[in-house]
């Protein structure tokens, strides 16, 4: 489905925008920031700004103004919003439509989105033993946020997403959550030839003259380290690096280093450590949208990930000291492991 935008005087030949270049338009106008849209987007910033100009050139004129109080649309932006808001709700409603259609002939359905987690597997593996008969799907988003918005519009049945601590989720209407673990630490990957790699806690300070590598569609994930490095008085450079198997590369090399889940595995050549007084931290819970599964369902899916990731903490040396050490009051039954 797209828009068909035709030159004033109607003999040039017709030109059409695809639904992902109006949902772009959307994006921009909805969030007031090309930085923030692309965020939402899983994009990065000059690639949505470069379709953003091709875009005006296809119609033929500025579709926002860009100033420091962000993008708004000029009136031609909002002729071409007018047209394309009804379009990309039509064209969602067609999907669900037929998605629900395909489950009607064929069997229940469940849609599951996630942060990219080790807990993930075993959370489906649980799923399938418990409702072999279901046709589960997994769908996996850098964005937490991204994520509450395929649940409004009704694309996901539940999700798992965190919160970095001190930079609240932007929850749409009939969106809850129910935390699963109320504050989860943030470790450090560092190449195992890294001067520091042989402490068992690391302080900042150790790791100001590094650089830190971030992932730009991540929900706040730069500005929470800027803003922890601000505190502790450091400024080291932060890169952007969206790729995962770079990023690995770049930390294992020594070239810099990176945040990293505590269940998570290091990959060769590097070392997973705890910060000193853990500046960084998130919230993980399971949302889902008011009245979109029984209870019943609800409280089955929170125990099989709860269970996944009790399971992963626990084969976890480095999350299992932390645990110990600070008295487990995440997982209670992870620190007599």
């Amino acid at each position: 489905m797209c828009l068909v935008w035709r030159t004033r005087r109607g003999y040039a030949p017709s030109v059409e925008l695809e639904v992902r270049h109006l949902r772009a338009l959307c994006a921009i106008a909805d969030t007031g920031s090309v930085r923030k849209a692309a965020v939402q987007l899983g994009m990065t910033q000059p690639s949505l700004t470069t379709q953003l100009r091709r875009i005006e050139a296809t119609v033929g004129g500025l579709l926002f103004t860009r100033g420091q109080t962000g993008s708004h649309p000029t009136p031609l932006g909002h002729s071409v919003l007018s047209r394309a808001r009804p379009i990309i709700a039509e064209m969602a409603a067609l999907v669900t439509a037929a998605r629900d259609a395909a489950v009607g002939a064929g069997g229940l359905r469940l849609r599951i989105g996630s942060i990219g987690s080790r807990a993930v597997t075993g959370w489906l593996r649980r799923i399938h033993q418990r409702l072999p008969d279901t046709d589960t799907t997994i769908h996996i988003e850098v964005s937490s946020n991204t994520l509450l918005q395929l649940l409004a519009t009704n694309q996901l049945d539940v999700a798992f997403v965190h919160e970095t601590a001190g930079f609240p989720l932007h929850v749409p209407e009939g969106v809850e959550r129910r935390v699963l673990i109320a504050c989860e630490p943030r470790f450090v990957a560092l190449s195992a030839g890294h001067p520091a790699a042989a402490r068992p806690v690391l302080r900042l300070a150790e790791l100001a003259g590094d650089a830190w590598i971030v992932d730009p569609t991540a929900d706040d994930e730069a500005t929470a380290l800027r803003r922890v490095f601000t505190a502790a008085g450091l400024d080291p450079r932060l890169v952007h690096v969206r790729d995962n198997t770079t990023a690995a590369e770049l930390v294992a090399s020594g070239e810099a280093v990176r945040t990293a889940q505590p269940t998570a595995e290091a990959p060769p050549g590097t070392v997973i450590r705890p910060l000193a007084g853990d500046p960084l931290s998130a919230q993980l819970s399971l949302a889902s949208r008011h009245g979109s599964l029984p209870l019943r369902e609800l409280d089955a899916l929170y125990t099989d990930l709860m269970a996944a990731y009790v399971d992963v903490a626990g084969r976890n040396p480095t999350y299992r000291t932390w645990l110990d050490h600070n008295g487990s009051p995440l997982l209670p039954s992870v620190g007599s492991h």
